[in-house]
């Protein structure tokens, strides 16, 4: 029996999603679980199993579409499956949706995660059983990280044919995975997938390496960043790795995120970049706060030289053991402390009822530059953590949100923001708010910079701290209370053992 599988809403509400790479093919032979598709929301990108057992009879969307949720997605023959043909799924939220396929067992399973759209509902009403497909109950095939040796589904899977009106220079021929499907196919089609995991994988994609020529230096042969950068440099390039890209055409390749990389300017002199996913949910989410909430931005230089030296000072210590500790912490630490102090900046305009939400506790949402695009996860509860364990949540939430497996949970629900603008060399900066905000506190670039101590001038070590505020919410006199508090606590930093 033929079964489609919809597009389910990975996230809380989400109405769309774009299709970014197929680990499968038509006449492949699936399992339940097992990873079949990378999809990209507006929050985060999403790997999703198969619900069904069966043989992959259609793709009934090609990679790089943008599909509405409840939009079938691939069609899977089921076999030993009744021929009771299944009502047609409404397109409502996905999490309403019925069971797609439950194996029959003697004894319960253990639970297994299941994504929102689809799998065991707890306190669903039982159905009846179904033929038991071929597949082994409770087992978790490879994911396409780390797949099984030899390869798996997908390894020869098709890409769609080259867009049309972009044209490629003079000279550069049609990469393998650019072709039409009635072009032949490449010579290395079908050959076993490398072991490479998802960041590499976009490393070497935006780069042009062709994986499957590489032999990995990691365990087990796994492909590492240093083994893409070096096949790069000897000029190693190619048909990247088929699983997990999509649209690269040679002279221009599409992230995930949308942004192309360039070998040689297109002959009209222009370059076109779909907005998609993380890029399109920022510019709304933006446009909606610049143009809703009315902005304003306070600026405040701050000798921080104290607070350098407690940096080194905790990275000395025990409890910091293996967690980066950067001068962003007592940043983190100090903002938190001061909406202790002034709890009405840590809240949000509720357009509707006419009303401020003063919220508890404290989401420290930190921006983080990754691959696709800005995101700012979230930590929740960061007031209540101590020195170290919000090290420990920055780190780890940041290494997450980078690697690109922040989850749609990580990314909602903050309540006031920091970003650190002098990663990148830069002084200030007048930030825009997060949708629902009421603040967010950028932290530029430390300098030794001439300063007055005492009446005497000496060279310390300096920051600029800006502020923007929504002034519905935030008066001049709250923002600058904060902004005050905040540089005070960075000048001296036993302020905030004293304020807290």
């Amino acid at each position: 029996m033929r079964k489609e599988f919809r597009l389910p809403d990975v996230g809380e509400g989400l109405t769309e999603a774009d299709i970014v790479a197929w680990h499968v093919k038509p006449g492949d032979t699936v399992t339940i679980n097992q990873i079949i598709v990378d999809i990209e929301t507006a929050k985060a990108v999403v790997e999703l199993p198969s619900p069904y057992a069966g043989t992959v009879s259609a793709l009934l969307v090609d990679a790089g579409q943008t599909v509405d949720v409840g939009t079938p997605i691939i069609a899977v023959d089921v076999p030993g499956a009744d021929d009771t043909a299944e009502p047609a799924a409404d397109p409502a939220p996905a999490a309403e949706q019925e069971t797609p396929q439950e194996v029959p067992q003697e004894t319960p399973p253990a639970r297994q995660p299941v994504l929102v759209g689809y799998g065991v509902k707890p306190g669903s009403t039982s159905r009846r059983p179904r033929k038991k497909p071929p597949t082994r109950p409770g087992s978790y095939p490879a994911t396409p990280s780390m797949p099984a040796a030899g390869g798996g589904p997908g390894a020869g899977a098709p890409f769609p044919p080259f867009p049309a009106g972009i044209q490629l220079p003079p000279g550069i021929p049609v990469p393998p995975r650019a072709r039409s499907a009635g072009q032949a196919p490449s010579p290395g089609q079908g050959r076993p997938r490398a072991l490479a995991k998802p960041p590499v994988r976009r490393l070497a994609r935006d780069l042009g390496v062709d994986l499957g020529g590489l032999a990995g230096s990691g365990p087990e042969g796994l492909v590492t960043r240093e083994d893409v950068e070096r096949a790069a440099d000897a000029g190693h390039v190619g048909g990247a790795d088929q699983a997990g890209a999509t649209g690269h055409a040679g002279a221009t390749g599409t992230t995930a995120a949308g942004q192309v990389r360039q070998a040689g300017a297109p002959a009209s002199g222009e370059e076109r970049i779909p907005v998609r996913g993380v890029r399109k949910h920022t510019a709304a989410a933006m446009v909606a706060s610049a143009f809703t909430a009315p902005h304003v931005t306070e600026f405040l230089q701050v000798d921080v030289t104290e607070t350098m030296a407690a940096t080194r000072r905790a990275r000395e210590l025990p409890e910091f053991a293996g967690i980066k500790v950067s001068p962003l912490l007592f940043v983190a630490k100090a903002l938190l402390i001061a909406a202790g102090r002034h709890p009405m900046i840590n809240s949000s305009w509720d357009e509707d009822a006419q009303e401020i939400v003063v919220k508890r506790p404290v989401n420290l949402g930190i921006a983080v530059a990754a691959e696709r695009g800005l995101i700012v996860p979230n930590v929740k509860g960061a007031d209540a953590l101590p020195l170290a364990g919000l090290a420990h949540a920055i780190d780890e939430l940041a290494a997450t949100a980078r690697a690109g497996k922040a989850t749609p949970a990580d990314l909602t629900g903050g309540t006031i923001t920091i970003t650190n603008v002098g990663v990148f060399g830069v002084d200030t900066g007048t930030p825009i708010l997060m949708p629902g905000e009421a603040a967010i506190l950028a932290f530029g670039q430390v300098r030794d910079m001439p300063w007055v101590v005492a009446g005497e001038l000496a060279v310390r070590k300096v920051t600029t701290l800006s502020l923007s505020f929504d002034h519905r919410i935030v008066d001049g006199e709250l923002g600058s209370a904060v902004l005050r508090d905040v540089g005070s606590m960075l000048e001296d930093p036993v302020r905030m053992v004293a304020w807290s």
